[in-house]
């Protein structure tokens, strides 16, 4: 519907904006994210591609600029002869075969529809937007290059870390603690934060160490000035191609803009950070899908209706893509006359509609792809490789893109 109307995080009429971050996740061997990634590349997805052509330095994770990203994106839609784009505001549930992909920022009124078709009531959840500061407002005699015990796919120092000792830390906790947040924008008791996208001051509530054992882990890190590991560190990564901004890894938070430029600019090397977007939260909807959708992300009531990325209840970016996809399958299965069949459960796409069709619907969260959801190993192999978590994670893999392999031959 954008530009005709936007939303509260968009800031463009591109498509596939990226707001929250702009990283794909880890890209090294042997890991979740990197084997939905790599599923998703053997089935030629567009955004993956593109997502390579828009790469910035991230350490292991591959991150991309945005703008580049959704221009790319974009391009590529409105040049596909038999894509029809209407830059329009949806109502109601079109008939026919339909893949309700609206993003966590659905209207109020498709929300409204999504839920008279599928009788449920409405679920919420916040999510976060990290802040953007302007590269050369960096102190680079504070900040320092360095990733996590050097490790890299680009070979490079891919963040700028600025390091804090223990009573910049505690002062820094003292006033998240104390901050300045904005109102919510549905009662508090009807939200819940996603716990893997916490913002800043809702960790420091949970513990006076528990930043600096997540976003500000201080772990592979040594300071160059002292020759060790800082008390805790604040990771600073690259924004775009042209490496003139850097967004603050971790640090969505809840907080007044007056707020947030005065406590930030309380790290070392941010005294003088020049802020070129502020971290927000904002409203994310989804269904509560095991309750409503089979394993081919078809609705059960309304096989013709397929439902896709946040909506659908799963959490990132990669994880939208590849729910996109399959039901993008899915549905091209369906109007040739096939009926569609869901993918090997044995693969991080299919173990990913497991969850979605298949999690408990009173205690629906929203999920990221991790080797939990992926079945164990048959008892053999379990057995032999129970005590070596990296080749175990590594046979995970094999088994799942040989089982991806037969799928694609037979199906797709």
């Amino acid at each position: 519907m954008r530009p005709a109307r936007s939303t509260a995080a968009h800031q463009t009429g591109r498509l596939a904006e990226l707001v929250c971050s702009n990283s794909l996740k880890s890209e090294s061997e042997s890991t979740a994210p990197r084997l939905l990634k790599e599923e998703l590349r053997r089935l030629d997805s567009l955004l993956l591609a593109v997502a390579e052509k828009a790469r910035v330095p991230g350490g292991q994770a591959l991150t991309v600029d945005r703008q580049v990203f959704a221009a790319e994106v974009t391009a590529a839609i409105e040049r596909e002869p038999r894509i029809e784009l209407r830059r329009e505001e949806v109502t109601e549930i079109p008939a026919g075969i339909v893949i309700v992909a609206t993003g966590p920022l659905t209207s109020d009124a498709l929300a409204a529809a999504i839920g008279r078709l599928t009788g449920s009531n409405r679920l919420f959840f916040y999510d976060s937007i990290s802040p953007i500061v302007e590269a050369d407002s960096v102190d680079r005699g504070v900040a320092f290059w360095a990733s996590r015990y050097g490790k890299s796919t680009s070979g490079t120092d891919d963040y700028l870390n600025c390091p804090l000792e223990r009573p910049g830390y505690d002062r820094l906790v003292d006033e998240l603690l104390h901050a300045q947040a904005v109102s919510a924008h549905i009662p508090e008791d009807d939200a819940r934060y996603f716990e893997a996208c916490l913002p800043i001051e809702e960790l420091a509530r949970r513990g006076r160490d528990t930043l600096r054992f997540g976003p500000m882990k201080p772990v592979g890190l040594i300071d160059p000035r002292t020759g060790r590991r800082p008390y805790a560190a604040v990771q600073l990564r690259q924004e775009n191609l042209r490496a003139d901004s850097f967004n603050l890894v971790g640090f969505q938070n809840h907080l007044k803009f007056a707020e947030q430029a005065r406590i930030l600019r309380l790290i070392p090397g941010l005294e003088k950070a020049e802020f070129l977007r502020f971290g927000q939260v904002h409203r994310n909807t989804y269904i509560n899908a095991p309750a409503l959708v089979a394993p081919t992300l078809q609705l059960r009531s309304r096989p013709e209706v397929f439902f896709a990325g946040q909506i659908s209840g799963v959490e990132g970016y990669v994880e939208s893509i590849a729910t996109g996809l399959m039901a993008g399958v899915h549905a091209a299965t369906l109007a040739e006359g096939g009926q569609p069949r869901s993918f090997p459960r044995e693969t991080a796409l299919g173990s990913l509609c497991h969850y979605v069709s298949g999690a408990n619907p009173r205690h629906y969260q929203p999920a990221n792809i991790t080797f939990d959801l992926l079945p164990p190993l048959d008892e053999a192999s379990g057995l032999r490789l129970r005590h070596d978590k990296p080749a175990r994670h590594a046979a995970v893999c094999r088994r799942a893109l040989e089982a991806l392999e037969d799928y694609r031959h037979a199906h797709v």
